[in-house]
C-alpha cells in the first residue's frame, strides 16, 4: 500500500561511530525523500566524522577512517541537508530514539537549531514491536518476503524501512491508518519532550524526568528544590538538545 501523504516524508537511516547519541557521529547518511505524489528523491553520503571510526563499529557497517578521509565533513553538508529536510516529516527503523536525536545532535554542533516541532516522526521498529517484536532483517523477511542483502548499509536498510512500512499497512488494515499524524502517535513509545527522551510527557502533558533518580517526578518541582541538578545535567554527558530543552524548562519556570 502507497503511501498517502499530505507532507513530504523522508526516510532515512545512519550509520555512525558508536551508539552514544551525544558522543558519536555520522559517517554515512541515506534517504529517500517520497512526495504526495509518490516522486521519490534518493541520496547516499558517506561523511567524514573528523574523529576515530573504531574498529568494532567499522566491522558491523564495513565503513573505515581511510573510506571517508576524503568526504565532506557533516558542517560542510549541513545547510544544504537542512534544506532538503525542510517542511518533511521524518520516518526510520528506531529513529525516534537513535537517528533523529543524533541528526538533531549534529545541527546543533554546527550552530543550527534544527526545529522539528511540527514534523511527524514515523519509527516502524516501534509499530513493528507493538505489533510483532523483531528486528529490521527478521521484519523485511517477515513482511516482504525477502532476505535483506547489504544489511546495517545506510542504503539497504533505509530502502527496507520504506517497503517493510507499506507492507505493514497492507497487512494490519484493521490497526493502522494510511496516515502520517496516526503513524507518528502509533509508533511512538514515549511522548519525549527531548528527542533522547530524558524528558517526557506524563499523562497531563507536564515535563517529568525519564531516567535516574528524579525518574517520574516534575521537571520544575525538581529544578525548584534541587537547582543543583540543572548544574549536574549541564556538565553531564548529555545530549546538547536535552540541555536545551531542560534550559527551555529551567528559563519559563524562572519567569512565569
Amino acid at each position: 500500500m502507497k503511501l498517502k501523504l499530505k507532507n513530504p516524508i523522508v526516510f532515512f537511516d545512519l550509520e555512525t561511530t558508536g551508539v552514544d547519541v551525544a558522543k558519536d557521529r555520522i559517517v554515512e547518511l541515506c534517504y529517500i525523500k517520497v512526495f504526495p505524489n509518490g516522486n521519490e528523491e534518493s541520496k547516499n553520503m558517506r561523511i567524514n566524522p573528523t574523529v576515530h571510526i573504531p574498529e568494532n563499529t567499522t566491522a558491523i557497517h564495513g565503513i573505515s577512517d581511510e573510506d571517508v578521509k576524503d568526504c565532506p565533513t557533516f558542517a560542510q553538508i549541513a545547510k544544504s541537508l537542512q534544506q532538503t529536510l525542510e517542511g518533511c516529516d521524518l520516518a526510520g527503523f528506531n529513529s525516534n530514539r537513535f537517528d533523529i536525536p543524533l541528526l538533531v545532535e549534529e545541527f546543533l554542533r554546527c550552530g543550527i537549531d534544527f526545529d522539528l516541532t511540527k514534523r511527524k516522526f514515523v519509527d516502524v521498529q516501534n509499530i513493528y514491536h507493538k505489533l510483532e517484536q523483531r528486528t529490521l532483517i527478521a521484519a523485511y523477511k517477515y513482511y516482504c518476503g525477502k532476505d535483506l542483502e547489504n544489511a546495517h548499509s545506510a542504503d539497504a536498510d533505509t530502502r527496507a524501512t520504506l517497503e517493510v512500512l507499506e507492507a505493514q499497512l497492507d497487512k494490519y488494515p484493521e490497526v493502522l491508518k494510511n496516515d502520517i499524524e496516526f503513524l507518528d502517535e502509533f509508533s511512538k513509545m514515549n511522548k519525549n519532550v527531548d528527542f533522547a527522551g530524558r524528558i517526557i510527557y506524563n499523562e497531563n502533558g507536564e515535563e517529568i524526568f525519564n531516567f535516574g533518580k528524579h525518574k517520574g517526578k516534575l521537571v520544575k518541582e525538581v529544578l525548584k528544590k534541587e537547582p543543583s541538578f540543572y548544574n549536574w545535567m549541564m556538565m553531564g554527558d548529555f545530549a546538547l538538545n536535552t540541555k536545551q530543552v531542560l534550559t527551555k524548562i529551567r528559563l519559563r519556570e524562572q519567569y512565569k
